[in-house]
């Protein structure tokens, strides 16, 4: 991964290739390159004509990289481009993509333009046997990536005909992969490929920004916002050959595909979303914008109905699928990564809760290769930002395999292959979320987790009117009430300048909580790079109070339930060890600042939707402490926003 844009087309694609990169920024990278094929541009229309591939590549932003190319007047009509989010291989230029083949012999050894250009997001997983098949052969590695081992593979295969060529090579990969391949002698055509990973089709009408016959690959629908918002989603398998006037797919079974198969699909992907606005960092901007996101997330929804979740018709369904569904499972199966796990944490104390429904929650990564017992009578949910989560796709492939056809996802991209391959689907509307680091995809995952809980409630006949209405109220007042809560800024900026100092920190919660104070410990990890661990209140006494001393902060989320009690008792331990409380808690909590005793009060109590109340004050006090400490808050290092590989 990170991000892949091409195009074949009769202008110089360069400005649409380095600005379809920028739109992808957001997805984190830590290197980036553009190759062109030089005789791709018309002569007599755009001077004297250069032959071969010409690339440049760059460590640095794509701002950067765009004045490189601008400095090697680096032009053509068909080409490639990439961010990368390096697994094999440092981040250092040679390892960057698009990666070339010399061939064999003489030319591998010389700094020729290559003959193959290739970029590529996933992981090859037999590289390395294939990488020593292909040094057999005389191919000479100038990276330690498995991208390169493909671009050989291609040349090796090459005849004549680049589509056949990718078509071959493809069949010897084992892995994830989305490429985007040019060559040499083709000056008009990309070939692209996917398994795994995510790749669209963008077609050129000759409107909306777009040349008549011109046709565009990316890794999102965002790359091309202002270029064409005609999109084909390519499906797992798939190959793809782009020419002027022209493109055709092929399936997995290598047999040509209609339009009925893969369709133009009309997608509105603007980039506007995307500005910073008056906001320091876009996690600033995001965290800000929570209570418009929940607003539009529970737009139209005027009674808890099953049929919220039959996805808007996305899969032409009837208005009951969802009913049938619900009245049919006995038990719920979470599937998701990183912060959407945490959410999923969070919909199961409701889940048991209010519907009454047995609720399993496993990380993605974890559940698909490990022994599980599957019920037929599962809901399966998963639950995805982006909706293209490879961890999190694979989960819920092996989950139907194993026969348990009831799937619902929660997902902020209405296009995504998450909702595409799941019967039912919630769409929140959080909007383009840019940090690296979630915030207001969390806060509408836990809105739409919480519909579903009631959803569910009222189709197993434990849900009232009088609680529904109940609920319904309390959900339509979260937006104001998460005003309030970012009212709170500067008491958690003050918190912020304490943290700044420290290496290390414990999160506390109990109940409903506990997930939300792990929330708060991945956000302050993410950005801030101060280690952060969070524990059941409970078990500090168990081993974490070891660690507590007056440079341990400790993190304390403290509403006012069943729990607040013992969550008392469980402070003072830290009190009695010198260590340094900082706590949220609810105004009628009684709880008091004091020497090693911080605290911020809530607004108001939330009851059952506390938890989204209770993790906008730890989002802030990660952003601060992130930027006390001068980090790249939206890129944190090391991180991607879109996480493609396995």
């Amino acid at each position: 991964m990170c991000g892949i844009v091409g195009a074949v087309s009769t202008r110089n694609i360069v400005p649409i290739l380095v600005q379809g990169l920028q739109r992808l920024e957001y997805r984190g990278y830590d290197s980036c390159g553009v190759a062109v094929h030089g005789a791709s541009l018309d002569p007599a229309r755009h001077g004297t004509e250069r032959g071969g591939l010409q690339r440049a590549r760059s460590t640095a932003r794509v701002a950067e990289l765009l004045e490189q190319v601008q400095t090697d007047h680096l032009d053509g009509a068909t080409g490639i481009a990439h961010t990368r989010w390096a697994t094999h291989g440092a981040p250092v230029v040679h390892n960057a993509h698009p990666h070339f083949s010399h061939g064999t012999g003489a030319d591998a050894h010389t700094h020729s333009a290559g003959r193959v250009a290739l970029v590529h997001n996933g992981i090859i997983e037999n590289h390395e046997e294939l990488r020593r098949a292909l040094q057999a052969r005389g191919y000479v590695f100038a990276s330690q990536t498995d991208t390169e081992v493909i671009a050989h593979l291609v040349d090796s295969h090459y005849s004549g005909d680049l589509f056949e060529a990718v078509q071959a090579t493809v069949a010897q990969l084992h892995g994830a992969y989305a490429i985007a391949v040019i060559h040499r002698d083709e000056p008009h055509r990309v070939v692209g490929a996917r398994a795994g990973s995510p790749l669209i089709l963008g077609v050129g009408s000759g409107t909306g920004g777009s040349v008549a016959g011109e046709h565009f690959l990316a890794s999102d629908a965002m790359a091309l916002a202002g270029v064409t918002d005609q999109i084909v989603y390519l499906e797992e398998g798939d190959l793809v050959d782009l020419q002027l006037g022209r493109y055709w797919i092929v399936g997995k079974d290598r047999t040509a595909l209609t339009t009925a198969q893969r369709p133009v699909r009309t997608v509105q992907a603007h980039s506007g979303a995307a500005e910073l606005g008056p906001y320091r960092h876009y996690m600033q901007k995001e965290i800000f914008e929570q209570p418009r996101a929940i607003a539009d997330t529970l737009e139209g929804v005027e009674g808890i109905v099953p049929e919220l979740f039959d996805g808007a018709g996305l899969h032409g369904e009837p208005g009951a699928a969802a009913w049938r569904v619900f009245k049919e499972i006995d038990s719920v199966l979470i599937l998701a990564c990183g912060t959407s796990y945490y959410s999923g944490c969070t919909a199961k104390y409701w889940l048991e809760e209010i519907a009454g429904i047995p609720t399993q929650v496993e990380v993605a990564s974890e559940y698909r290769y490990r022994t599980s017992v599957p019920n037929p009578r599962t809901l399966v949910v998963t639950i995805s930002q982006s909706g293209e989560t490879a961890d999190t796709l694979a989960a819920l492939r092996h989950a139907q395999s194993l026969g348990m056809q009831h799937t619902l996802t929660i997902c902020n991209v209405a296009t995504s292959a998450m909702v595409r391959e799941c019967k039912l689907a919630y769409i929140t509307r959080a909007g383009v979320e840019i940090g690296v680091a979630s915030t207001k995809a969390f806060t509408t995952q836990l809105a739409g987790l919480f519909l579903l809980t009631l959803a569910l409630a009222q189709t197993k006949g434990r849900l009232s009117e009088e609680q529904e209405a109940a609920h319904l109220k309390a959900m339509r007042h979260l937006p104001v009430a998460l005003q309030a809560v970012l009212a709170l800024e500067p008491q958690l900026i003050s918190w912020a300048e304490d943290f700044a100092r420290m290496e290390n920190a414990l999160f506390l919660g109990r109940g409903l909580h506990y997930p939300i104070a792990l929330e708060g410990a991945l956000k302050l990890k993410e950005i801030s790079y101060i280690h952060a661990e969070a524990y059941p209140a409970g078990e500090l006494k168990h081993g974490p109070l070891a660690l507590v001393t007056s440079a341990m902060p400790v993190v304390t989320v403290a509403p006012n339930d069943a729990l607040l009690e013992k969550l008392k008792s469980n402070m003072q331990e830290v009190r009695a060890r010198a260590g340094v409380l900082y706590v949220l808690a609810d105004g009628d909590t009684r709880i008091e600042s004091g020497e090693g005793l911080h605290v911020i009060r809530m607004p108001e109590h939330y009851g059952a939707l506390s938890p989204l109340l209770h993790v906008v004050p730890l989002q802030l006090l990660a952003y601060h402490t992130a930027c006390a400490r001068g980090t790249d808050v939206d890129k944190p290092r090391n991180l991607a926003k879109s996480v493609t590989v396995e």
